[in-house]
């Protein structure tokens, strides 16, 4: 597959919890984010230089119910704030979906102001390998790294632990020196370069 590493997600409770949380753990102030009217979701962001951002999500509470498992898991959500998931683009999603592991997903098509965008989307909301396999999306115009103010933050490393660690990565093809694969119970680590030293998300 021909990917390359777009996002990773914070989920949370609702978006202040989450944001205190991610602000008090990177010593940082996130962006505005917007609603994503299909999962009834939304978001706060924070530019990670040119290629990269990253996403605290949460259900809506002012939004309508959706039809639907949400993404990332979210209606199962539990507890404090924490990295669930990471996001990787594609110029053709529709080839690397092929090639996915079942259960990645199948296309929709979104869009949030001038942002367009296909991703995909799980029936039941869940990724493979317990969410270690990342979610994949294709970019239909400009990328929200893009538009970000400049953290001044940067992802130095994001390990994803699963006890089929190497069969993700032999999935995956991803040649981002930062993504790290290791063999362990399910989780997922960033460590970020800021402004104020060293920090680390899980």
């Amino acid at each position: 597959m021909d990917l390359e590493l777009d996002h990773i997600v914070v989920s949370a409770a609702t978006l202040e919890e989450g944001a205190a949380h991610v602000e008090d753990a990177l010593g940082l102030p996130l962006a505005g984010g917007g609603k994503h009217a299909y999962m009834s979701t939304h978001n706060r962001l924070l530019g990670l230089g040119p290629t990269d951002y990253f996403e605290l999500i949460a259900i809506d509470p002012d939004a309508p119910p959706v039809p639907r498992p949400r993404w990332f898991r979210l209606d199962e959500f539990a507890g404090a704030p924490r990295l669930t998931n990471w996001v990787c683009r594609t110029p053709d999603l529709a080839r690397a979906l092929a090639s996915a592991p079942e259960g990645t997903g199948a296309i929709v098509d979104l869009e949030r102001g001038d942002f367009r965008w296909r991703m995909g989307v799980p029936a039941d909301g869940r990724l493979p390998y317990d969410d270690g396999f990342p979610g994949l999306i294709e970019w239909r115009g400009p990328r929200p790294s893009e538009r970000l103010p400049d953290s001044g933050a940067r992802l130095t490393r994001l390990e994803v632990a699963h006890p089929d660690a190497r069969a993700i990565r032999a999935a995956l093809g991803l040649t981002d020196p930062r993504v790290i694969f290791v063999e362990g119970p399910p989780a997922r680590r960033a460590t970020f370069a800021t402004p104020h030293g060293q920090r680390v998300l899980e």
